[in-house]
């Protein structure tokens, strides 16, 4: 059984990543939990506003999220067949975004986050200050981000950009390897450099760490030399069949820099393509 977080701010964004959602566990027995948060009337410190008591206003806030979310799952029901294998729960919360996330994983056992995000944004953006900005980098629990132009397709390859400067643990890649096995798809394993160096003694321990982890799937490892790293990348992931990058919390400045560089003008296959977020276990 899948336990699996689902924040909405009932936009069509985040209406999207549910039904990604959806889609992606379509075969696995899952609780869904479509969370809102209400900030706004956390951030209200007075004890009234207009005459009204702030307890009296997160009440009426709760109500109408009670409502909205009565909504998205009426919504669920008639755009998807009846599957007995899923079952949504609603919750609603006011106070911290953040602190709010992290109790309901807690208290709900929440294997996997599913959030929305404008892709076209880019992650360097997001990570400014943006919900699933703040999910990624203040939440220790594994989470799929899903641009806003992101459609469900089958599950055919996973992008692993890495530099190998960093040995990635069990727990960083359970999740990518429970994909590998579920869908049958493949694993990409992509080291970019804007020098054709050999690898260091450590770098090489860092490959043949993950060649070992995953020799019982389908993979290739690829070396990519340009001195414009965001380009390469661009470039190798545009030529392919990739449906989900993945990456690793610890490495998320490595990615900021090449993945997702402000300076190239038309990068297009991170508006459209999930990415997945590991944290250790």
């Amino acid at each position: 059984m899948k336990h699996i977080l689902l924040p909405t701010d009932f936009s069509e964004n985040s209406w999207n990543a549910i039904v990604y959602a959806i889609h992606f566990y379509e075969k696995m027995d899952c609780h869904f939990y479509l969370l809102h948060v209400d900030k706004a009337s956390a951030n209200n410190t007075t004890p009234s506003v207009y005459g009204v008591s702030t307890g009296v206003l997160n009440d009426t806030y709760i109500t109408n999220a009670k409502e909205h979310l009565k909504q998205f799952i009426k919504r669920i029901s008639q755009q998807f067949p009846r599957n007995n294998s899923h079952k949504f729960f609603t919750l609603s919360d006011t106070g911290s975004f953040i602190e709010t996330i992290r109790r309901h994983i807690y208290e709900r056992k929440i294997d996997t986050i599913v959030m929305g995000t404008k892709g076209a944004t880019g992650l360097k953006k997001l990570l400014i200050g943006s919900n699933a900005g703040d999910v990624i980098t203040k939440v220790k629990c594994t989470t799929l981000i899903i641009p806003e132009n992101a459609i469900y397709t089958p599950i055919k390859e996973i992008a692993f950009p890495t530099d190998y400067s960093l040995s990635y643990e069990l727990g960083h890649l359970q999740p990518i390897a429970e994909i590998l096995e579920r869908y049958q798809s493949a694993l990409s394993v992509v080291h970019i450099s804007k020098k054709n160096d050999l690898l260091s003694i450590t770098q090489q321990r860092n490959k043949d760490l993950l060649e070992e982890y995953f020799t019982p799937y389908t993979k290739s490892f690829h070396q990519l030399t340009n001195s414009k790293i965001e380009e390469a990348i661009q470039s190798f992931i545009a030529s392919r069949n990739t449906t989900i990058i993945a990456m690793v919390a610890k490495n998320l400045n490595y990615f900021q820099q090449i993945l997702f560089h402000s300076k190239i003008k038309n990068i297009s296959y991170h508006t459209d393509i999930p990415f997945l977020v590991m944290h250790d276990t």
